[in-house]
């Protein structure tokens, strides 16, 4: 079992910075693929960005591709997602997820989630 604990998120200009952290509960978190995903208002959620086990690839969907990086410590059982020149329609709740087979974009694919982070921008 894994608990995924997300944090970092908060209300910030067009434009701005945030740094979101997802800290895990088990050490056999380093051997999983972890996820980002987003849910806006009344949508449904999406894939955002992913990092294999090691940190070697990343993967991320196209709306924030050149904007947002994700990273990894597995020392500290803590992935991150570095978001920069935010746009409103970013506003979302921001989800870690993990996955302990693939290397999925597809909610489905994922075992544990975590409880989410608001994330808000304004114009």
């Amino acid at each position: 079992q894994v608990q995924l604990v997300e944090s970092g998120g908060g209300l910030v200009q067009a434009g701005g910075s945030l740094s979101l952290s997802c800290a895990a509960s088990a050490r056999t978190f380093t051997s999983y693929t972890v996820g980002w995903f987003r849910q806006a208002p009344g949508k449904e959620r999406d894939f955002v960005a992913a990092i294999i086990w090691s940190g070697g690839s990343t993967r991320y969907a196209d709306s924030v591709k050149g904007r947002f990086t994700i990273s990894r410590d597995n020392a500290k059982n803590t992935v991150y997602l570095q978001m920069n020149n935010l746009k409103p329609e970013d506003t979302a709740v921001y989800y870690c997820a993990a996955d302990q087979y693939g290397w999925s974009t597809r909610i489905d694919a994922y075992d544990y989630w975590g409880q989410g982070t608001q994330v808000t921008v304004s114009s």
